[in-house]
């Protein structure tokens, strides 16, 4: 040991006295650089393999929550999405409404009765608010059909495409009166009672005539599509397509015609509040 610091001192003081070793210096790190590298190698591996892994798991975690972030975003536009078509739909109820000039109430449809061949709906409207057998039952585009059963919270509403519905109604351009009856299919009215010689068209406009007491006069109802002249049998065949949305329509209008104000309340209910009233007076 005494040989080993004698030998360093005198290396020290030879190293700052001359520059003889500095080729000996560089010819030893050729040898040791090699030694200290894989030294530290498993250090430097260890670390690098702890920040690949750790990066792969924050990246890993930013991945899943971006993806939920987008999924959250997706179903935000999509309810946007139905809330503008709502919008738009809405609207154009509230404008034909005004242009009716009479008293409606907008309800919500809830659902549909699968029965065969028949075609009713339900709707969040009942005697509650009024609502009662044979009213007219329109959407923005024309006639859906009547109230058929009202029940206190809701009502079933046969469309005018159901077999056993007919209405009344007129050619637009003429003013040809006649009867349209549901086909049992949703895009299709059935006019039976046509002769081969009638004056009607496709693309004639088919309204309400006002006949009957349940429909007011001038409401759309139907497109003629199809007239076909039975030779053999006394009336043609003839088809139209209903102008209403029947199988699209989630809000539909309910029609008064006349001017009696829509209650609220039951009546029931609105005579207890009277007695209360006169009781607190």
């Amino acid at each position: 040991m005494l040989f080993a610091v004698l030998a360093s001192i005198a290396l020290l003081f030879a190293d700052q006295r001359t520059r003889h070793l500095e080729s000996l210096r560089t010819t030893l790190s050729l040898l040791t650089d090699p030694i200290k590298y894989l030294v530290d190698m498993p250090t430097t591996v260890f670390r690098h393999t702890a920040d690949s892994v750790s990066s792969y798991a924050a990246l890993k975690k930013e991945n899943e929550r971006l993806r939920e972030d987008h999924l959250m975003q997706q179903t935000r536009l999509l309810k946007l999405d139905v809330l503008e078509k709502e919008n738009i739909r809405l609207r154009a109820l509230l404008e034909n409404s005004f242009k009716l000039g009479e008293q409606v109430m907008i309800a919500e449809l809830l659902s549909v009765k699968m029965a065969p061949y028949e075609h009713i709906v339900v709707v969040n409207k009942g005697t509650r608010f009024g609502v009662h057998p044979q009213q007219p039952v329109m959407d923005e585009n024309g006639v859906v059909g009547q109230v058929f059963r009202s029940f206190p919270m809701t009502s079933e509403v046969m469309l005018i495409t159901d077999p056993n519905h007919a209405i009344p109604v007129q050619v637009n351009r003429n003013g040809l009166l006649t009867i349209a009856v549901g086909s049992g299919q949703t895009n299709r009215l059935i006019l039976p009672f046509l002769p081969n010689d009638a004056d009607i068209k496709p693309g004639d406009l088919l309204i309400t005539s006002g006949l009957g007491g349940v429909f007011p006069q001038g409401y759309p109802v139907a497109v003629v599509d199809k007239f076909t002249s039975e030779s053999d049998k006394p009336f043609a065949t003839v088809t139209a397509t209903p102008k209403a949305f029947l199988d699209r329509s989630r809000e539909l209008m309910i029609v008064w015609s006349n001017s009696t104000p829509i209650p609220l309340v039951s009546k029931q209910a609105a005579e207890q509040n009277q007695v209360l009233q006169d009781a607190l007076e």
